[in-house]
């Protein structure tokens, strides 16, 4: 019988979930036992090879590629999971929301104090992904399945959760491993 996969991606965060599933230590070789990692960069795969069981999602949405990527891993997972307060509410990147999208170029690329930008102009490159009016949780976005809080969630609470998601139970954690204090 083939393993179930599992897939993970970043979006707008700052890759410490994807740290949290490494810090799962030792039993990272458990889990490479019980599943195949699809598209990851824990593998460094760049594509999906087919339908995944279970994708994990960091980070939220705050440019045209990130909604791409995110509903691409919907299309390819029967599970979404977001992963960490960036992909459940927008986390740190979503400061920028209470400022308009125009303001904040404007001061990153145009009026920063350390900036030298002679021309004074917004970089417009067909190659840079297009800033969202503001950076957008998850599930504002697609379909999300099962959430994960924390910044970062736990190894333990992700190690919990993909067992549960595995073995096809509802994710019921204990109040130890998502308590913040």
């Amino acid at each position: 019988m083939a393993k179930p996969k599992i897939a993970t991606t970043s979006l707008a965060g700052c890759f410490g979930c994807h740290m949290s599933i490494l810090d799962i230590d030792e039993r990272i070789l458990e889990l490479g036992q019980l599943v195949e990692f699809d598209k990851s960069p824990i593998n460094d795969l760049k594509r999906f090879r087919g339908p995944v069981d279970v994708g994990l999602i960091e980070g939220g949405c705050c440019n045209e590629e990130n909604v791409r990527v995110l509903q691409d891993f919907r299309r390819h997972c029967r599970v979404l999971v977001s992963l960490g307060d960036c992909a459940i509410m927008g986390g740190v990147p979503a400061l920028r929301n209470m400022i308009p999208l125009k303001e904040c170029l404007e001061e990153a690329f145009c009026h920063g104090v350390t900036l030298h930008n002679t021309n004074g102009r917004i970089p417009n490159d067909a190659e840079i992904p297009l800033l969202l009016d503001k950076v957008y949780p998850c599930h504002e976005v697609v379909k999300i399945d099962c959430f994960l809080p924390g910044c970062p969630p736990s190894a333990d609470a992700i190690w919990e959760a993909l067992l549960a998601l595995l073995h096809g139970k509802p994710v019921e954690l204990p109040y130890e491993l998502i308590k913040y204090d």
